[in-house]
Formats: C-alpha cells, structure tokens, sequence
C-alpha cells in the first residue's frame, strides 16, 4: 500500500470520511481517482465532477503514485 504522507495533495483527518487520505481540503478520497480513471474517466472528468478537487492536485497525486511505483492503472 501507497504511504501518502509525503504527498502534498492529500491529508488524512482522523474521523474524516473514516480516515481516509483525501485531496486536501475536501472529503474526497484519493482513491475515487484511480476509480474513475480505471472506469475510463478522464483528469478533467474527474475534476468536474468532484468539486473542490483541482487540476493540479489530480495530477500531482497521479505523479506521485508514478514516482512511487504503485499507480494502478
């Protein structure tokens, strides 16, 4: 499993959407990402539909699941 400590997109808030690591500053898990991108959505796509998601915090949780050896897709 991914450590996303270091990853300056996402935060985990204890008894925050269970724990888990979302896109900072929403209630949106990092993991709904790589849903939709397997499922065949786009960045862009994934960005219209959760709001308060950025362009730049998409791209750079994707990066650094690639840096990390662990994107999965």
């Amino acid at each position: 499993m991914l450590d996303w400590s270091t990853c300056p997109a996402v935060e985990r808030v204890s008894g925050k959407v269970s724990g888990a690591w979302l896109f900072k500053g929403t209630r949106v898990p990092v993991k709904a990402l790589f849903e939709n991108l397997e499922d065949g959505a786009s960045i862009r796509e994934f960005v219209d539909w959760f709001p308060g998601v950025t362009l730049q915090q998409a791209e750079a949780v994707i990066e650094y699941a690639e840096v990390k050896g662990e994107a999965p897709f």
